[in-house]
This record gives C-alpha cells, sequence and structure tokens, in this order.
C-alpha cells in the first residue's frame, strides 16, 4: 500500500493542517465561498471520524509489546508511564469523537448555506 510508517503518515497529516492553517489566515486568503469551507469541515470531519480507530491500534500495539516483555522504561518506572500512556490515549480518543461530532454538526449545518451577492 504505502513505504511510509504510521509517524511519517502522521507526519504528513500534521503538515496538511499546517499548510491549511496558512492558507486561511485572512478570511479570504484560502476560501472564497461558503461551499470551500463546506468541503473543508467535511474533510476535517472524515480524518476526526478515524482518528479513534488509530489511537486504539496505537494502544493495543503498546499493550501487546508490553504482554510479551518487550518494553522499558528510560525512567524505570514503566508501570507508571504505560499508565499515562493508556489514560492519554484513551483521553484523545473520546476528544477526538468529540471533535467528530461537532464537525460533523458543523457540516450539516454549512450544508444549506449559500453565497449571496
Amino acid at each position: 500500500m504505502t513505504d511510509k510508517t504510521p509517524a511519517q503518515h502522521a507526519d504528513t497529516a500534521a503538515e496538511a493542517i499546517r499548510a491549511i492553517n496558512h492558507l486561511t489566515m485572512s478570511p479570504r486568503d484560502g476560501f472564497q465561498y461558503p461551499g470551500d469551507v463546506y468541503s473543508l469541515v467535511a474533510d476535517l470531519s472524515r480524518m476526526a471520524m478515524m482518528l479513534p480507530q488509530a489511537l486504539e491500534q496505537a494502544s493495543r500495539l503498546i499493550d501487546d509489546l508490553n504482554a510479551a516483555g518487550h518494553l522499558r522504561s528510560d525512567k524505570d518506572q514503566l508501570e507508571h508511564d504505560l499508565q499515562n500512556t493508556f489514560m492519554g490515549l484513551e483521553q484523545a480518543r473520546v476528544a477526538a469523537e468529540q471533535l467528530y461530532g461537532g464537525l460533523n454538526r458543523a457540516h450539516n449545518g454549512l450544508g444549506p448555506i449559500g453565497y449571496k451577492d
């Protein structure tokens, strides 16, 4: 499918968001019509919808590596570090679901909005 790692794909996504932020700094730079915002929000919503799965899979990998005895902590506190990791990933998963919900609502709200001369 690709020769990129998951981390490289995440970096590409982060760079895309940074580019969007720069393109839309001025109200009219990156957008001309409400449909432009509608399309942007649709794609951001799609991205947010997939984030929980990526976070769950990352958590599962760490859990599997730990169960196989393949993890260590540079701080010599692996259990504490794992607890922070799993709690943080779960918190991020929940936040991503909320982000998706908000973006989906905004997308639905933008649907009937059009440009008027």
